[in-house]
């Protein structure tokens, strides 16, 4: 068990490049078994997540080569079943992601329930309809059975919830299905266009990318591909957030400016104004931080909803970020009951946070923050505090960092590199 221990209130300055997308790299490394030929996978984040799929994929058969820093070859050309090792699928929530290509695959799978962050009920039932609507049957119980009669068959699918996982899940399925598949009210964040592109580079015909609306064409059998891995807009958001509340200057290099429209408007909202140039992003010292109130007064609110949206897995972040910002803001968080817990930890080190219900807090700053002990809930959470403590005075130490490395690839180095005071040790 390892913690990190970390001297507040330095100012950081320097250049920071971000990781692959976790959440388009997962998907992509369960997209591997689509096809029997190789498939190499550019600027993939080694991180906790992405090496347990690495496990399930060679549990599953599958021949995996690292081909350099960050480059791996996964070749599906022997699969040894349709079941998913019960171990390891647990540790993770992407395990789910396994259920499309391997029934698409091999006309069956099993796994068994996911893993994976304790931020309140993640139902499955999307994923599982629309695989119904393809022609899967399904059993639940200790694990989840799904069998297709033969091949699947192309439909029309309406996701009740415009779900990531449940739409990457029927894609992967379609892309090997016969006839044409329509998904709509389909989620279209950049991971999943991403793994669209990935398909479509590995021989599946799709349209509608980036909408919610897709049209795909299934195919007997796909082939082998390079794919790079686009950069993980959610380390921006943390590198963002990290800069305004410890007056850094931090530049961000590698960003796709066109996928952080919206989170840089709610950074605004909050009194930060990162300036853009090509695909480098700059957060200078001095920022405002100071709350952006509505027409007349108002006090404004802050809250998540499926792309283009605000996401959710920034909401910790940005909470974060206005407990040093000048004013009063409200945050919804619409879409997970227990992400809203983890402010129990920044309260305690000074914030000034009313917790109204799980899905709604007020936050009033700047206050003060101290360094306390600490324990990270989640990835994000995790994050949040992390960066609580970079601006916090005094000492923090973190527990439970295995959290934060599931989606941030060696953050105490990019730290260091910054100037933080921060240091991992075995507990």
């Amino acid at each position: 068990m390892q913690r990190f221990v970390i001297e507040g209130g330095r100012p950081l300055k320097g250049t920071v490049t971000p990781g692959g997308s976790k959440n388009e790299a997962l998907p992509v490394l369960a997209a591997c078994l689509l096809t029997p030929e190789p498939v190499i996978l550019k600027n993939l984040p080694e991180i906790a997540d992405v090496l347990v799929m690495l496990e399930v994929l060679e549990a599953l058969g599958c021949k995996v080569e690292r081909l350099a820093p960050e480059t791996v070859r996964i070749t599906a050309a022997d699969l040894v079943g349709p079941k998913v090792d019960a171990a390891l699928a647990r540790r993770i929530r992407a395990s789910i992601l396994f259920a499309g290509p391997i029934l698409g695959r091999l006309g069956q799978v099993q796994l068994p329930p996911p893993g994976g962050d304790v931020i309140g009920r993640r139902r499955l039932d999307t994923h599982f309809l629309g695989l119904q609507a393809l022609g899967a049957s399904f059993e639940v119980g200790e694990v989840y059975d799904l069998r297709a009669n033969g091949r699947l068959v192309g439909a029309e699918v309406f996701f009740d919830e415009a779900s990531v996982t449940a739409t990457e899940n029927v894609i992967m399925a379609a892309a090997l299905a016969d006839g044409q598949t329509v998904l709509m009210n389909a989620a279209c964040e950049p991971h999943v266009q991403g793994l669209c592109r990935m398909l479509v580079s590995m021989g599946a015909e799709i349209s509608g990318i980036g909408t919610n609306t897709l049209r795909i064409t299934g195919s007997k059998q796909l082939h082998g591909t390079t794919h790079t891995i686009g950069p993980d807009y959610l380390e921006i958001g943390s590198f963002i957030g990290l800069a305004a509340v410890t007056n850094s200057d931090i530049t961000i290099e590698g960003a796709r400016p066109d996928e952080l429209r919206m989170i840089l408007h709610v950074f605004k909202k909050l009194g930060v104004y990162p300036e853009v140039v090509g695909d480098r992003v700059h957060v200078a010292p001095g920022q405002p931080l100071e709350i952006r109130q509505d027409l007349h007064g108002a006090i404004p609110r802050i809250d998540d909803a499926p792309w283009p949206a605000f996401p959710t897995d920034l909401m910790s972040i940005a909470i974060t970020t206005a407990t040093q910002s000048k004013g009063t803001v409200l945050f919804f968080e619409k879409m997970f009951e227990g992400r809203m817990f983890f402010t129990d930890a920044l309260i305690g080190m000074g914030a000034g946070i009313i917790l109204c219900d799980p899905h709604r807090i007020v936050v009033a700053g700047p206050q003060q923050l101290y360094g306390t002990q600490l324990e990270s809930p989640d990835v994000r959470a995790g994050m949040a505090l992390l960066i609580a403590a970079l601006a916090a005075k005094g000492k923090s130490k973190i527990y439970n960092i295995r959290q934060i490395d599931r989606g941030y690839y060696k953050i105490d180095e990019k730290l260091q590199a910054l100037g933080a005071s921060i240091i991992r040790e075995e507990v």
